[in-house]
């Protein structure tokens, strides 16, 4: 197949949805499939999110996204954020009658409520608005299916997530500890973005035995390092060496409400280590039953009962998810359009696009 892939968060971020996303497509190409990434690399002219400066919103992308779209002649168009690279795909398609998927990646009404004061209510109407013309709406768990039908979604489809075992390894933990050596044990760690949706503050007022760890970096940092002077700020950590901080710690904790996933979670598994949350979505549709993590209400009670789990069998948990599998899933949900209509639609577009560009004033 050929797809195009319009994202507006695409690396150099680093983050759950770049790493999917990335991951996927690279399992799509071994599997003989064509993508074409639309991405703020692209050479488009972009401005820096309000709070959230690492990902840049590209602006007046519209001809060169229309150009590519008949050049490349997609099988399917998959539309991955709600950004203005995804706003301009998608009127693309509907102004062209081109069927198109969408995925809900983040809880984008609670994360600009945390920062703005806006209504949630008011960000659920902006995203119904965007995902309802999408003939898939993918979703990683059970809980955010649930969730967004309450909020009057329609068309949604499980796209679930996986994790590179090799990469994120128990091999990694050592005597020393690696890259938290001298760190006083236990250790819990968190990795992530240091932001207010994140609610790095609960672990952090976690009263523990041991040391507290934040690995990553956002604009809460600064604020946080000063009101809790006993934990250690390490920074962004990337590869093997965050792999290495994942396999050295003792529990990890993932304190965040708002992601729709957690894809850290799993990271942490394949090291090892277990994974203390709250009762959350991501969490509670992973950890249960697992026997690889604790969810719970206190959020300190669940890190402690972590402390006793079985790292071989946390590790061996996480065998079961792979990225394949994710792919396949991806691939499925595209539901590409049968070869005649796909044809009837081209010539509907490629008539339009070539009569638009006839028009304009040269």
């Amino acid at each position: 197949m050929r797809i195009m892939l319009v994202t507006d968060a695409w690396e150099p971020q680093v983050n759950g949805v770049v790493r999917t996303l990335s991951r996927t497509v690279q399992e799509l190409r071994e599997m003989g499939h064509e993508v074409m990434m639309v991405t703020p690399n692209d050479g488009y002219k972009t401005i820096p999110l309000p709070t959230y400066p690492e990902i840049k919103m590209a602006l007046f992308a519209k001809d060169d996204i229309e150009e590519r779209f008949e050049d490349f002649e997609p099988e399917a168009v998959h539309i991955a954020t709600e950004g203005t690279l995804g706003l301009t795909a998608r009127r693309i398609c509907i102004q062209h009658r081109f069927p198109f998927s969408t995925s809900y990646h983040t809880q984008y009404p609670e994360y600009v409520s945390a920062r703005f004061p806006i209504p949630v209510g008011w960000g659920y109407a902006f995203v119904r608005w965007f995902h309802h013309m999408a003939g898939r709406v993918m979703v990683a768990t059970p809980t955010m299916h649930d969730l967004l039908v309450s909020r009057g979604f329609k068309n949604l489809a499980m796209w679930t997530r996986g994790v590179d075992t090799e990469q994120f390894h128990p091999r990694l933990r050592v005597a020393d500890r690696g890259p938290l050596a001298g760190i006083e044990g236990p250790i819990f760690l968190y990795v992530g973005r240091v932001s207010v949706e994140k609610n790095v503050e609960a672990f952090l007022a976690c009263n523990l035995k041991g040391t507290k760890v934040v690995v990553g970096d956002g604009p809460a940092r600064v604020d946080l390092e000063t009101r809790f002077p006993e934990a250690k700020f390490l920074g962004a950590k990337f590869g093997e060496e965050l792999a290495s901080c994942y396999a050295n710690a003792d529990v990890f904790v993932f304190p965040s409400y708002t992601d729709t996933f957690g894809l850290v979670i799993l990271e942490a598994m394949a090291t090892g280590t277990p994974v203390a949350a709250f009762i959350a979505p991501g969490p509670k549709d992973i950890i249960p039953g697992s026997h690889a993590g604790v969810i719970g209400d206190d959020l300190t009670a669940s890190i402690e009962a972590c402390l006793s789990l079985d790292r071989d069998q946390v590790r061996k948990y996480a065998e079961g998810f792979s990225w394949r599998a994710c792919a396949e899933q991806f691939l499925e949900n595209l539901d590409p359009l049968p070869v005649m209509e796909r044809y009837k639609v081209w010539n509907r577009v490629k008539n339009a696009l070539r009569l638009r560009r006839k028009r304009k004033p040269t």
